[in-house]
């Protein structure tokens, strides 16, 4: 059975929530300061960090943002709409649509991941102090 969890280790937990709600909170307003919306900030993060052999289906997109198939298309027509995606049948097999970055979406996403870089390693030092007090 496990050991019930001290005082100290709830108040860990809770700095750790509000740490990453803060780091939300961050995210959230670097995409709008780029002229983006949080969820277009994702798409483009997942096109471009997207692990497969080619550029992600629109399938694959909605598995890495956790979206239904028709969300993720609409999400997508909007990013393409303001010029920071495009879609193309996939030459393998023409029923799937792949997604690219635009030059455009490109220099956004390289934008904001400076940004996100320099705020990860501060919640990385932050982290360590309380990770450490829940082992």
């Amino acid at each position: 059975m496990a050991e019930p969890l001290t005082e100290s280790q709830y108040r860990s937990l809770a700095q750790f929530r509000h740490a990453l709600r803060r780091f939300q909170r961050f995210s959230e307003e670097a995409a709008r300061t780029a002229g983006l919306t949080p969820s277009q900030h994702q798409l483009l993060l997942a096109v471009r960090g997207f692990e497969g052999p080619s550029a992600p289906s629109m399938t694959e997109i909605g598995e890495a943002l956790q979206l239904q198939l028709h969300s993720a298309g609409e999400l997508v027509a909007r990013a393409e709409a303001n010029g920071l995606v495009e879609r193309a049948p996939d030459a393998a097999d023409r029923r799937r649509t792949l997604v690219h970055l635009t030059t455009e979406g490109n220099s956004k996403l390289e934008g904001l991941s400076f940004q996100h870089r320099d705020e990860l390693r501060r919640f990385r030092r932050e982290m360590n102090d309380v990770l450490r007090e829940l082992d």
